[in-house]
């Protein structure tokens, strides 16, 4: 266990210093590479586990197993990397596992705070932000693109889409086969997951701290870590104003829903598969978190429909592409680029999903347009 955890400790500390630096992600520099080069010895570790998964890992230390350490590992897999860790791609896997020691954040007041101080941040060096403009087309033109709005047209000579590589191909009009690269990209996106969701407000517990909580939480350690089994509950703070009334709470709980099971469903199947599936998720809740349970005071529930109704992410699609074992993770590690001048950004390309990822992704997206104006 000792010499597992050691591994994991050198591969993460080669690369969390990527993101705490991304200068040092592509497109890379004569003084990146220099910088890469002295810190070769660090990158050791790593590059013998490239390609392959992080169960093949575990049972060369033996513990392949040890259901504790697996259970452990298979939900954080779960909820980072999207896909058990028999399947993780090793570097990612290790990566991953460093937030329970880098720690995450909570965004007090929701997530909706995040975006709000991001459009601000946009406005007060001079850009402007158009809300309910919904983009129908991206077309190219001489010298750029034409973004064909709601409101109207704008012309650009770089366009940045955050949105899933089917919606790029929407809006290009752009028939499968077309672009093969985002057919690609398309096709791994799908072989991923949507989500499946309550949404409670609740009274907390007597004796509450009133802190934010979040919960990884699972029911049968022998089944897939899907579909109601493996829940993530996140519980606002009492300081989160807005989330709820005075003296309630929030909880936000998820599970992962294969894209292909639901896409093979009728509408009627999928009524009565999501019917079933809330109600084992909450079944599965009062089991595992009664004390947050015992005093609901409403209830909504979520699908990848409700998704993609409010996000107009194709098929509700969540957490981008899952990393499993394959070389093909690092086929494109740098900025994707469509067409000239039509990048893709999220948590569909490099570095994946994630709050930390997908804004490390833009950084080194707009690195790459300015060095081209």
């Amino acid at each position: 266990m000792r010499r597992f955890f050691a591994l994991q400790a050198q591969v993460a500390g080669a690369l969390w210093p990527l993101f705490d630096d991304p200068d040092l992600l592509p497109p890379l520099s004569l003084k990146t590479l220099l910088r890469h080069a002295g810190r070769v010895g660090s990158y050791a570790p790593l590059l013998r586990w490239l390609g392959r998964p992080l169960g093949e890992v575990l049972a060369r230390h033996g513990l392949e197993g040890f259901t504790p350490l697996r259970t452990y590992l298979d939900a954080l897999c779960q909820i980072t990397v999207q896909c058990s860790a028999a399947e993780a791609e090793t570097p990612f896997a290790f990566a991953a596992m460093d937030y329970y020691w880098r720690g995450t954040g909570h965004v007090r007041g929701g997530i909706g705070r995040l975006a709000t101080a991001l459009t601000k941040a946009i406005t007060d060096r001079g850009g402007e932000v158009h809300l309910a403009n919904r983009v129908r087309a991206v077309t190219p033109v001489d010298g750029g693109w034409r973004v064909t709005a709601r409101r109207g047209e704008l012309l650009a000579r770089h366009v940045v889409a955050n949105v899933l590589p089917h919606g790029l191909r929407t809006l290009l009009d752009a028939r499968t086969g077309q672009l093969p690269k985002l057919d690609a990209l398309a096709e791994r996106v799908d072989g991923g997951w949507g989500a499946a969701m309550l949404y409670l407000v609740v009274r907390p517990p007597e004796g509450d701290s009133g802190a934010a909580h979040h919960f990884d939480m699972v029911r049968d350690e022998q089944a897939p870590f899907i579909e109601g089994n493996h829940l993530f509950a996140s519980v606002s703070g009492a300081a989160d104003e807005g989330r709820a009334r005075p003296g309630q709470r929030t909880v936000t709980v998820s599970t992962h829903v294969p894209l292909k099971k639901v896409a093979g469903l009728t509408p009627e199947e999928q009524a009565l598969y999501f019917t079933g599936l809330h109600a084992r998720m909450r079944e599965n809740l009062d089991a595992l978190l009664p004390e947050w349970t015992a005093n609901v005071v409403h209830v909504m529930t979520g699908s990848p429909r409700t998704f993609q109704r409010f996000t107009l992410r194709e098929a509700g699609a969540v957490g981008g592409v899952p990393r499993r074992a394959g070389l093909d993770n690092y086929r494109i590690l740098g900025p994707f680029q469509a067409q000239r001048g039509l990048w893709l950004v999220g948590d569909s390309v490099f570095p994946g999903q994630s709050t930390l990822a997908t804004a490390v992704g833009g950084v080194r997206t707009a690195a790459s347009i300015a060095a081209v104006r």
